[in-house]
């Protein structure tokens, strides 16, 4: 018969090695790790775990090996970065650096080598998709910087960047800041910006402008200058000044019209001659004699003659 409490006590002590000596060739066929995006603008890092990146900006890329157990402790890597754009840096550390000069869409690929001294070189292939777009840069006005109270004004603005960008947006009146007041969001999806707006005050005005995009911000302000609107006012004088005329001469026409008296249009019609005579009972009587007058001619209207007498 078999012993079974000493084949247990061989299998304790065998199985220990067993495992050392598979686990490390286990783990070897999985390298495990992630990719790390970083861009440099100035003395700002930003970290860009979303896959978009900015064009034009120092770029770092790093692979991250996981390996809590350290069984990659004494192996030697080897890194072939293709970026996607043609160009293929090697190297034996972990970290590339580069920049991508135009914006679309690349997918970068990271063959990473592992050299153990005591087996075969194994290798693992890794690959993100980046975005590349075009960071918020400059805002260029388009048009006057000069414009008139009370007159709708559109201004015109060109945005390099790629959209969609969020753009928020205030008119300060005389350039003073104004920490209570909010700002206007507008969504752009072009490279064009076009604001309407009327000004209600003369004077120094300041639009005070924020653009962002998925990578990038920017801030910026410009100047302009409000007018008086003299056409406005023109337009109010003459209208004052065509009233004012119309009653003038309204004014006039009354004062001027001619006065008609009945006597008078009596006297230019027709002449009045009073008689006086006496009949057969020595009773005076008058006569009125009418005759039409010509024209021109002035007459007495009242002719009377004295009483005759006979012996």
């Amino acid at each position: 018969m078999c012993d079974y409490r000493k084949l247990q006590g061989w299998m304790l002590v065998l199985l220990p090695a067993v495992v050392w000596a598979v686990s490390p060739m286990a783990d070897l066929e999985n390298i495990a790790g992630k990719l790390v995006f970083y861009q440099m603008e100035g003395n700002a890092t930003y970290v860009r775990d979303s896959g978009e990146l900015a064009s034009d900006v120092p770029t770092e890329t790093m692979f991250e090996l996981y390996d809590p157990q350290r069984n990659f402790s004494k192996a030697n890597f080897s890194y072939t970065w293709d970026l996607g754009n043609g160009k293929v840096i090697k190297g034996t550390k972990p970290v590339v650096r580069y920049h991508y000069s135009e914006s679309g869409n690349y997918t970068l690929r990271l063959k990473l080598g592992a050299n153990m001294t005591d087996a075969a070189e194994i290798s693992v292939v890794y690959s993100r998709d980046v975005q590349v777009l075009d960071a918020v840069k400059n805002v260029k006005m388009k048009g006057p910087s000069d414009y008139a109270v009370s007159q709708d004004a559109s201004l015109a603005f060109h945005v390099d960047g790629s959209p969609p960008m969020w753009v928020c947006w205030r008119f300060l009146t005389n350039c003073a800041p104004d920490s209570s007041e909010g700002c206007t969001l507008t969504m752009l999806y072009n490279s064009t910006l076009q604001l309407n707006h009327t000004f209600t005050t003369a004077g120094v005005q300041c639009l005070d402008m924020s653009v962002r995009n998925d990578v990038s911000k920017l801030q910026t302000s410009f100047s302009l200058y409000v007018r008086k609107n003299y056409n406005a006012n023109l337009l109010f004088i003459l209208s004052c000044a065509a009233v004012l005329v119309a009653t003038f001469s309204f004014i006039v026409v009354i004062a001027c019209r001619p006065h008609h008296q009945k006597g008078s249009q009596v006297a230019s019609s027709s002449n009045a001659v009073f008689l006086k005579d006496q009949d057969a009972e020595e009773q005076s009587k008058i006569h009125l004699s009418v005759s039409a007058a010509e024209k021109g001619e002035r007459e007495p209207l009242i002719s009377q003659q004295g009483p005759q007498y006979s012996t």
